[in-house]
């Protein structure tokens, strides 16, 4: 093997290693949230909350995907659009508002991510799910508990947004 060819074998073994050391102090730090969300959030926002705890963990599951081999780029780029949604600071129901705010991200979030595990083998989703729960389930009732907490109109402004994205 020459010598640039060490070297680039090498680069692509430490960023190896570093994604994985990232993904390692995600799942860490998941676990422990999920430890204090459960003890600590009850009542009348308890199901809501219990599912945007949830974000980052979905949203993670999408960054893993778009950067998987096997997914298509066309699908690559709704969860690029859907993420892009989710960061700006620009949403239908600003971010700001304590709980209400990140629903609607939330809600796109699992629209994408339904649609996909309808596109794509659900082992390679599988494979970049760092949750406890069943990824199917959660997102059915995610869609459910988020629909039920917004009204109609809004439910309806999101829907138009992914289908947006997806093209439909």
């Amino acid at each position: 093997m020459t010598e640039e060819k060490e070297k680039a074998q090498e680069i692509i073994v430490e960023i190896n290693e570093d994604s994985k050391k990232a993904n390692d102090i995600y799942d860490n730090l998941r676990k422990k949230v999920n430890s204090f969300r459960k003890d600590k959030f009850k009542g009348k926002y308890g199901e809501i909350l219990e599912y945007l705890f949830l974000l980052p963990d979905l949203l993670a599951l999408m960054v893993r995907l778009a950067g998987d081999k096997r997914v298509q780029s066309t699908q690559k780029l709704m969860i690029g659009g859907i993420i892009l949604y989710v960061i700006s600071p620009i949403d239908i129901i600003p971010d700001f508002i304590p709980v209400l705010g990140l629903v609607d991200d939330l809600l796109l979030v699992v629209y994408g991510l339904n649609a996909l595990l309808n596109e794509i083998d659900p082992q390679i989703v599988r494979e970049h799910w760092s949750g406890e729960d069943d990824l199917l389930l959660t997102l059915k009732n995610a869609i459910f508990v988020a629909e039920r907490f917004l009204s109609r109109n809004v439910v309806k402004r999101i829907s138009t947004i992914f289908n947006k994205l997806t093209g439909k």
